[in-house]
């Protein structure tokens, strides 16, 4: 096989897992692991991936902000892209999915629900797309607690939150009690759950528990952060997405 054909074979897994092994790469294409190495290693100077132990997870730089030197914007124009036009989608509060909505102005129609103050409000002022707001106490984030069954009715395709902490070992954490009840909801709602994280915070755990990382679809978080971290997390079925 030509090393053409070999770059677009792992291009094509990165694109549908987020992830290759090199070992399972090296059977795939029956050629020896160096090879593989080879490859990622060319792979990675032209920017389509990001080289961690053992194999590589996928590279996905925000269109327009690939020079951007905080991760912030970097994130929210990543998961932003993760919403399809006309979709349905959940976001939880939090500094990171608040920087969503300003990246939701191309879309022609979405159904955002949110129960986050800042969020409710950027997405009102879009005036194109259509709003849902749980109510409830305000708290930590800005965010609003305490209509659990408006949470469980909630019906939508995909849901965004923001972890205090996220590893392998121990999971989707946060460090406000409130905020990790509602995801806890959420997470059982049976939709696609993107996870949003500060790389500072990745390889950390928060103070409260909220679920497995298994349960995460997929994360979202700059290319700072730790490769150890993102490759166990990887290995646990998670599709991770660097900006």
């Amino acid at each position: 096989m030509l090393k053409s054909q070999r770059h677009d074979v792992i291009l094509h897994q990165l694109l549908a897992s987020g992830a290759v092994l090199v070992t399972a790469l090296a059977d795939e294409l029956s050629v020896d692991p160096v090879t593989i190495r080879r490859d990622l290693a060319q792979l990675e100077k032209l920017g389509k991936m990001h080289r961690v132990h053992g194999g590589a997870v996928a590279r996905q730089p925000v269109a327009g902000h690939a020079s951007a030197p905080d991760p912030v914007g970097r994130i929210a124009g990543a998961a932003a892209r993760a919403i399809p036009d006309g979709s349905v989608v959940f976001m939880g509060p939090g500094a990171l999915t608040a920087e969503i909505v300003p990246f939701l102005r191309p879309y022609a129609h979405l159904t955002v629900v949110t129960n986050a103050l800042a969020i409710a409000w950027g997405v009102a002022h879009q005036r194109q797309h259509t709003l849902h707001i749980i109510g409830g106490q305000v708290g930590a984030g800005f965010g609003m607690f305490g209509d659990t069954e408006a949470l469980r009715r909630i019906r939508t395709a995909r849901v965004i939150l923001e972890a205090s902490g996220l590893d392998a070992e121990h999971g989707f954490t946060h460090d406000d009690r409130e905020t990790a009840d509602m995801a806890r909801t959420v997470f059982a709602l049976g939709a696609e759950v993107i996870v949003l994280v500060d790389p500072e915070r990745l390889g950390r755990a928060g103070a409260l528990f909220v679920a497995p990382a298994s349960e995460i679809d997929v994360l979202i978080t700059a290319r700072e952060a730790d490769t150890a971290s993102l490759w166990d997390l990887s290995e646990l079925g998670v599709r991770v997405v660097l900006t």
